[in-house]
């Protein structure tokens, strides 16, 4: 059995890591998809209170739900090239990282404020409840 210099292996241990990494990219798009696509049936055919909702709303919570994997798909296609860009440094591996650092970056902001407007939202919604459902108990 030969032994392999440390740099040899580290590159077989990057690549197959990489692989590893977009696998599970893979797989959170996949997983994103089918978690999106049972809300949305859940939304259409489950009860009532999903429909009592606006459209727009029912829509902008299924984008957030595949915003979500999307992003957390996108962490793992960074990590695959950033350990790709640190075994093979070429412009092109580089430009790859880059854009996509760049696209994470946007999406996470993005995705991040609409989460917040979100839940302040819901959170709003909530407090009104509570308020209609305490002035009904104490109206004669």
């Amino acid at each position: 059995m030969a032994e392999f210099p440390l740099v040899e292996w580290l590159e077989r241990f990057a690549v197959g890591l990489r692989f590893v990494l977009e696998g599970v990219s893979l797989v959170c798009v996949a997983l994103g998809f089918a978690a999106t696509l049972l809300q949305a049936v859940r939304q259409r055919l489950g009860p009532g209170r999903h429909r009592r909702e606006p459209v727009s709303r029912r829509f902008n919570s299924l984008r957030l739900t595949f915003g979500s994997w999307l992003s957390m798909a996108l962490e793992f296609q960074l990590a695959a090239d950033i350990v790709a860009t640190t075994t093979a440094p070429s412009n092109q591996n580089l430009i790859q990282l880059g854009v996509i650092a760049v696209i994470r970056t946007f999406l996470n902001v993005f995705l991040g404020r609409e989460v917040e407007l979100e839940l302040k939202f819901e959170e709003a919604q909530r407090q009104q409840r509570q308020q209609s459902s305490t002035t009904e108990t104490l109206s004669p």
